[in-house]
């Protein structure tokens, strides 16, 4: 089993930014089709992320390299670690610790673009950071591990405990996936940026970086998403397909909130799951 789940890792550090390009083509082609147009192919998000490679680095001071390359690392060891079915709590740790260098990356720049954009990236730390680790409370009351591994291969029906967790989780998902109405601290929307947040000041590979950042953590998040269906997995496989169409479709049809709504639904997010946690517990104490 343990070589199983390291092949795991291995697998995710060398597939995941292909399959998370590959969505992130789907996902413009979709919107493109919402939208009236024709839309670019398939494989544009690889020649966008190669021309990037391509250009020179403007560098505004070294050390926004150093945290943008930190950055990429702790995103692709946390979706690693997931998919070697390490522990939740460590995992969600790597995944926050990520963040905040990316965070660092846009404030070691003098810039008060980029600033704004890393406090808005901040903000959306504080919304959705708490539905995360109710998230991995509630798989653990129903598994009785905090362990992926045995969180993937538990055969009791996570989602049907836990519905309100799941809800809170797929609207802070809209919050992580950085699309509307809660993409407040950056977009991969060109029409809706004169300036780009938090990634205002980077350029070049370091640009493509965080791009390729942006894939493992799709994949992470969506392999997040099969875990409340991972007792049937074509059901869970469906379930996370129907999950990032409707983020596509939210996507689509909602125009950006301002900052203090975006960390009010992350909260009441968080709400809705301890209210789902507290009813749960009130079960296994033979409440009824």
């Amino acid at each position: 089993m343990t070589w199983t789940w390291l092949i795991g890792a291995i697998l995710f550090l060398i597939l995941a930014p292909i399959v998370g390009g590959l969505i992130a083509g789907i996902d413009r082609i979709i919107t493109a089709r919402m939208q009236g147009r024709v839309g670019p192919p398939l494989l544009q998000p690889f020649y966008d992320v190669g021309k990037l490679f391509e250009k020179e680095r403007a560098v505004v001071t070294t050390a926004q390299n150093f945290y943008v390359l930190a950055y990429l690392i702790f995103i692709a060891v946390s979706g690693a670690l997931f998919f070697a079915g390490g522990d939740l709590l460590l995992i969600i740790f790597a995944f926050t610790l990520a963040h905040v260098f990316l965070v660092l990356g846009a404030y070691a720049v003098h810039s008060p673009y980029s600033h704004i954009g890393a406090e808005r990236e901040l903000i959306q730390l504080m919304a959705y950071e708490p539905m995360i680790i109710l998230a991995a409370v509630g798989l653990y009351m129903v598994t009785n591990s905090f362990l992926v591994a045995d969180i993937a291969t538990a055969t009791v029906p996570a989602i049907l405990y836990l519905p309100g967790v799941f809800l809170g989780f797929a609207t802070i998902l809209t919050i992580k996936l950085r699309k509307s109405p809660f993409d407040i601290s950056t977009s991969h929307h060109a029409h809706q940026e004169i300036v780009k947040g938090i990634t205002t000041e980077f350029s070049g590979s370091t640009l493509a970086q965080v791009e390729i950042a942006h894939w493992y953590e799709n994949v992470f998040l969506l392999g997040f998403v099969f875990l409340f269906f991972a007792w049937n997995p074509v059901i869970g496989i469906v379930a996370v397909v129907v999950t990032y169409l409707a983020e596509i479709f939210i996507d689509n049809v909602t125009a950006r909130v301002r900052w203090q709504a975006a960390l009010k639904s992350g909260w009441l997010a968080a709400v809705l799951g301890i209210a789902n946690l507290a009813i749960l517990s009130y079960m296994m104490l033979g409440g009824v």
